[in-house]
């Protein structure tokens, strides 16, 4: 089992990733009926892909011996309606230091095939792009 999550009530949910014993909240958003005083379910979808998106880079930067320390990865997230989903999400990838083009095309189909971009929905508009110091 990955993880546990447990409603706690109010609309809150607590996460317990079950190997580390890490924790996340996440909430219904304001929109939702919720509080909006935490992540969305749906927050976390789109702040996956980010996250997934920098690990991939991670792991190939290390074997290329680059160091990526520093990259950040901003998320927007766009709601759609009948049914309510993700209808866009927008990272935006900014690294700290300049990298050779050969680098830097690694980089990005490193992150353009990242797990979690597979499995999002296909009708499911994603803007990726890549900024260098």
């Amino acid at each position: 089992m990955t993880s546990k999550v447990v409603y706690k009530g109010n609309l809150r949910m607590e996460a317990e990733h079950l190997q580390s014993g890490a924790k996340i909240i996440t909430d219904a958003p304001v929109d939702n009926h919720g509080k909006g005083e935490a992540f969305s379910p749906t927050d976390t979808v789109a702040t996956a892909l980010a996250s997934c998106m920098l690990t991939v880079m991670g792991i190939k930067a290390e074997a290329m011996k680059i160091d990526i320390s520093g990259a950040t990865a901003s998320v927007n997230k766009t709601m759609a309606a009948d049914p309510r989903r993700i209808s866009k999400v927008e990272v935006v990838i900014e690294f700290t230091r300049e990298f050779e083009n050969k680098e830097k095309k690694i980089l990005e189909n490193t992150a353009r095939n990242c797990p979690v971009l597979h499995s999002l929905h296909p009708d499911m508009e994603k803007n990726i792009s890549f900024h260098y110091k």
